[in-house]
């Protein structure tokens, strides 16, 4: 059983980072394999609605997203993670999360898998960009876990998310409630 985070900041090292190891490490004490796929340098374009995915499974645009589509759709849990960048997820990951969605959901290859989002903000954003990638989840029918409040932390400067002990315990909470979930769903 594998859990995925996919770190949609293009700040390597950074509090999505960060935030996305604490809870994947939350995740394997629990027993379960962890990997943590950053989309910084990588070329991930956004759609360009060609709809080639619509009959084949896969994508005619020429760059680093497919070898990504493939390990998603093998593990059993995924973590999307994103900095709030002008009040949004972040160009990279919703190029990402629009692909990988566009050629999954017709072959429903994530329907009753876990998952959900990881979202840092400096200051505002931070629900409508929580929301916009939980949505992605919905629409593909993955299983959502809860934590004890939204997968929410604050920071700026890389590291500062350490100091939201709250944001820290969420995402913590988070990650075992997905081991939880999957542990349950694969009995």
């Amino acid at each position: 059983m594998k859990a995925i985070g996919v770190v949609g900041s293009p700040r390597k090292n950074g509090n999505t980072e960060i935030l996305t190891k604490h809870t994947l490490q939350a995740i394997k004490e629990e027993g379960l394999d962890t990997e943590l796929i950053r989309l910084a340098g990588l070329d991930i374009r956004p759609c360009d609605a060609c709809m080639v995915c619509r009959d084949e499974e896969r994508c005619p645009i020429d760059d680093d997203l497919f070898p990504l589509y493939i390990k998603i759709k093998e593990a059993e849990a995924i973590i999307l993670a994103s900095p709030v960048y002008y009040g949004s997820a972040t160009a990279l990951l919703k190029a990402f999360m629009e692909r990988t969605g566009y050629i999954g959901q017709r072959r429903k290859v994530f329907a009753g898998k876990v998952g959900g989002p990881l979202v840092v903000a400096r200051r505002a954003g931070q629900n409508f960009t929580f929301a916009q990638i939980m949505y992605w989840f919905h629409i593909l029918g993955f299983f959502m876990p809860s934590s004890t409040y939204w997968n929410i932390a604050f920071g700026r400067e890389k590291g500062e998310v350490r100091e939201d002990e709250e944001g820290m315990t969420t995402a913590w909470n988070f990650g075992k409630n997905i081991a939880f979930l999957v542990k349950k769903l694969k009995a």
